[in-house]
């Protein structure tokens, strides 16, 4: 009888396993099928899902270390209204992605690029008629370009046959490092290595130097601890970088703790651009963008304060960007403030750029003046 009961329960011991493999359940738990969490559409919230996203833009500005995210944060800090207008800065992969990102990647409708990054996709052809797809709100900084070498290095030809760091794949400097190291005449061996991890190893000579760049002061080299040795090179200026480029020398004021007092370093600069994806008339991103840009306009004197970046204070709304055309809403933004018309109008947007110029100019000093009555 004993012998018997043992039996049966070892049968059924071996009848519930089998059927924990073939069922997959436990033999104490039945294991229910996971619920889909309710949309907000099923909870009743579509009113606030509607409002949360009516005036939300997002804004690819680059990596946490550059010039570009500052900007695109301080975008949001001067111009965010709440409900009214709310902006996403977006940690992206630097200049060179962002143009592919508002191309491309849903969310993303503003970027902050340089012009030759433009220029380089216009050449290369992977983009059709990008100049009809990609438009320009206005100018943005003027950003230094930056070689940081180790001491062995004296002038850019000793970076021949060594290995440089142009950071991550996508950033502004794997664009413009490549051309401006190839007008120069060198040839190093290019690496894309992040910043942080590149300057460790140039401190053990895996890598001879690092291009960077962004506007000064830069957070990169601001926050960059001084290596006996370690310094910027030198980048003449000659006649080979009068598409893109300007002088702009760096010195002791610039980065007090990396160049000597009375020290002057020859470099160049680049233009950036506030760039967006030329949304045509009557659809739901052009009606945000409309939004953004007269915010942009009405308020850029806060971008001008104390705590934003001092680059701000260089730019010019008006001026043109060339090989790029203005965003249609942007135009009819500025020639109505030109204007000094409420709306914009067929015969503001027709008057010649430098005489728009000039009056929007005019313009901003008689609000300035203003404000200070007021």
């Amino acid at each position: 009888m004993l012998t018997s009961r043992h039996a049966s329960f070892r049968l059924l011991i071996s009848l519930l396993s089998f059927s924990v493999l073939v069922v997959g359940v436990t033999p104490s738990v039945a294991q229910k099928a996971p619920r889909t969490a309710p949309t907000a559409a099923a909870v009743g919230e579509q009113p606030r899902s509607a409002e949360v996203n009516n005036w939300t833009l997002g804004v690819a500005g680059g990596f946490f270390e550059g010039t570009f995210i500052r900007f695109a944060v301080e975008l949001a800090k001067a111009l965010d209204d709440g409900e009214n207008l709310r902006i996403l800065p977006i940690v992206s992969y630097g200049g060179n992605e962002n143009v592919n990102d508002l191309l491309y990647l849903k969310g993303v409708d503003i970027a902050i690029t340089y012009t030759d990054t433009f220029e380089l996709y216009r050449k290369s052809g992977r983009v059709r008629d990008i100049e009809q797809r990609i438009n320009y709100v206005s100018e943005l900084l003027v950003g230094e370009f930056y070689i940081y070498a180790r001491p062995e290095i004296a002038t850019v030809k000793d970076l021949e046959g060594k290995k440089v760091s142009l950071g991550t794949k996508g950033g502004s400097a794997t664009t413009t490092g490549p051309i401006v190291l190839e007008r120069l005449g060198v040839r190093p061996e290019l690496v894309y290595v992040n910043n942080t991890v590149a300057l460790e190893k140039m401190k053990t000579g895996e890598i001879a130097a690092i291009v960077s760049t962004g506007g000064k002061p830069n957070d990169l080299f601001v926050k960059l601890k001084p290596e006996p040795g370690f310094h910027f090179v030198s980048i003449p200026y000659t006649e080979k970088f009068a598409d893109y480029y300007v002088p702009c020398p760096l010195s002791h004021v610039d980065y007090p703790h990396l160049i000597p007092p009375g020290q002057t370093i020859d470099n160049l600069c680049m233009s950036a651009v506030l760039a967006v994806y030329n949304f045509p008339k009557g659809s739901d991103r052009a009606r945000r963008l409309e939004r953004f840009i007269q915010y942009y306009f009405e308020r850029f004197d806060k971008l001008k304060q104390p705590s934003f970046h001092p680059k701000w204070k260089e730019i010019n709304l008006a001026a043109k960007v060339p090989g790029w055309n203005r965003y249609w809403l942007a135009a009819e933004k500025l020639a109505a403030m030109q204007s000094g018309a409420a709306a914009p109008t067929e015969g503001a947007a027709n008057r010649p750029q430098s005489e728009r110029d000039k009056t929007f100019e005019e313009f901003l000093a008689w609000r300035k003046q203003r404000e200070k009555k007021q």
